[in-house]
């Protein structure tokens, strides 16, 4: 009887595979909206990182692509996957919000905003922030003292926190669009969208999420979507997908088919936006951030990091100074020759990209 051994996978090779998935390994022509769904969303606290992680993805991105679809609602900002914002489609945030729910309500109940609030009725809290915001947009600055008015003596951030925290509601333009400004204001998603949620399967997204980030483990998987349950899910559908192992012995799922590039597979300078879904969505993160690396990372305010060979080799920062852009590299090790020039002139590039108008710019080490 023959035995089948598994295949084991470097973190080399995981590297390029998720280069690969991530289009990091070369920049695409694709449509904006089709790369967010690849994708299965961006994540976006910082309102304008999208349009960095896309301008490193895709051949001749232009902001205005990506405005336009927040401005004609064909991609929204609101909570998703670890209860963080996310950029995606509005067909997918109508999809996967119900798969996550519970991964907010589980964030909320362990939060100072529920402790504020022991016995008020949370569902009544939620309905009234629903009715408000569905009247108008507004902001949790605005939002928290009208329900206060209902609930008196009661924290106004909190109340406002329970239905932003518990409500499929999203931050609306001008917020995140390109060049422009303003204050956060929320509403439901499907007051804005004009359709309901949908009730997909949690194996649906597992597999979205192995198509776009594996071979992946359990605790991975569990890492990206904060969701409970994952080994079990995987289970199920166990049947559909191929194994792996990594070099620790851990066993990787895989969408059968999906892409295995040979890890000496060259990869470009990138750099990468705040808080990149490629440095985030993994449970163990050295396929991408060498282990030496980790501690100064997570430490980082911005976590705008720059891949070289793959990994992440350093940060970066720009700001505008009147005429005068800059954009700031800080190398985490010494790179080779060759290698500090690839980094400048991406670099370079982005900085064109970020501050196309700058009479003058400057890429700038320290």
């Amino acid at each position: 009887m023959l035995r089948m051994t598994t295949r084991t996978l470097s973190d080399r090779a995981l590297n390029r595979a998720l280069l690969e998935r991530q289009m990091l390994l070369r920049r695409r022509k694709r449509s904006a909206v089709e790369t967010i769904e690849h994708l299965v969303g961006m994540q976006t606290q910082v309102p304008l990182a999208p349009y960095v992680g896309l301008w490193s993805r895709l051949h001749r991105f232009r902001p205005d692509e990506l405005a336009s679809l927040l401005e004609d609602r064909s991609a929204v900002r609101g909570s998703l996957m670890r209860a963080t914002l996310h950029l995606t489609s509005a067909p997918d945030y109508l999809r996967l919000r119900p798969v996550v729910q519970n991964v907010l309500e589980r964030g909320f109940a362990g939060s100072p905003f529920m402790k504020n609030l022991d016995g008020v009725d949370i569902r009544a809290v939620r309905v009234a922030g629903r009715t408000l915001l569905e009247e108008e947009p507004r902001t949790r600055a605005e939002l928290g003292p009208m329900l206060a008015e209902r609930w008196p003596g009661r924290d106004p951030d909190s109340l406002a926190y329970t239905v932003s925290y518990l409500e499929p509601i999203l931050q609306l333009p001008p917020r995140g669009v390109w060049g422009a400004t303003g204050a956060p204001r929320w509403t439901t998603a499907e007051h804005w969208i004009g359709l309901p949620l949908e009730r997909p399967s949690p194996e649906d997204v597992v597999v979205r999420y192995l198509a776009a980030y594996g071979p992946a483990s359990t605790a991975d998987v569990r890492a990206w979507s904060g969701l409970t349950g994952m080994k079990d899910v995987l289970e199920r559908i166990r049947p559909e997908l191929t194994t792996f192992q990594d070099e620790r012995g851990r066993e990787l799922f895989d969408v059968p088919g999906a892409p295995l590039p040979d890890p000496e597979t060259p990869a470009p300078v990138r750099f990468l936006p705040e808080f990149d879904n490629t440095t985030l969505s993994h449970a163990d993160r050295s396929r991408v951030l060498p282990d030496r690396h980790r501690s100064r990372v997570v430490t980082s305010r911005d976590w705008r990091l720059f891949l070289v060979d793959g990994f992440v080799r350093g940060q970066w920062r720009s700001r505008r100074e009147g005429d005068h852009a800059v954009l700031e590299i800080e190398p985490f090790e010494r790179l080779s020759g060759m290698q500090e020039t690839e980094v400048a002139e991406e670099a370079d590039r982005l900085l064109r990209f970020l501050a196309p108008d700058a009479p003058d710019r400057e890429v700038r080490s320290v």
